[in-house]
């Protein structure tokens, strides 16, 4: 007798769960703690524009952006990355989504977080605060006294295939999805929801009402 599919929710860290950008904001933690110039900010500003012209992709831009953390070795990261949670925790982090979450485990629903962010600093936030049945990011290693990605930056295309390499191509059911963005997975997901203001907008209903007011 074939097994049922797992089924899952998945939900974003920034933006969604998280109410702020914890790239940006974490950012601001370790330079208020390092006592950095302003070159890093500046510097940070360039790889932004970079970005927004298309002449870095996610991989390379991500690696650029966070070379702030360079000569910090991922014990120092983690310990700043507790503080930086403690703080933001649960204060600023939607409730609304926190009640869901609770309510979908209760129905025996596992809750997959998938996030772009580096796995050296969100690993904190998972292990003490948001505890779920799994967590996906950005994969790095440390080498040469800088972080350097394993494989791609989560995004896009490279979320549904880490999905599927966790719980195995066709054996698990997004039941929800919450994100700022479109999800690659969206499209498979019985209830995709996209983030606005701070609430989650059913996606599919979103889609049909833009098609309406085209026609």
């Amino acid at each position: 007798m074939a097994q049922e599919p797992v089924r899952i929710a998945v939900f974003d860290l920034n933006q969604t769960v998280y109410t702020k950008s914890s790239k940006d904001e974490f950012f601001k933690f370790v330079c208020y703690k390092r006592n950095y110039k302003l070159l890093n900010i500046f510097q940070i500003g360039l790889f932004y524009g970079l970005k927004k012209l298309k002449l870095l992709n996610q991989t390379s831009f991500k690696e650029n952006f966070f070379n702030y953390l360079d000569k910090l070795p991922p014990e120092q990261v983690k310990e700043y990355a507790r503080q930086f949670w403690s703080i933001e925790w649960p204060e600023q982090f939607n409730k609304q989504l926190l009640d869901r979450i609770e309510e979908l485990k209760s129905e025996g629903v596992q809750i997959c977080f998938s996030t772009g962010g580096f796995d050296v600093y969100v690993a904190p936030l998972f292990e003490h605060y948001l505890k779920v049945d799994a967590w996906m990011a950005t994969q790095t290693r440390y080498v040469g006294k800088t972080y350097k990605i394993n494989g791609k930056a989560l995004k896009e295309e490279e979320k549904t295939r880490r999905l599927d390499e966790h719980w195995g191509k066709g054996a698990y059911t997004i039941v929800e999805a919450y994100s700022d963005a479109v999800e690659d997975f969206f499209d498979c997901t019985q209830r995709p929801y996209l983030m606005k203001k701070g609430k989650p907008v059913p996606y599919k209903k979103e889609k049909q009402q833009a098609r309406s007011q085209k026609q």
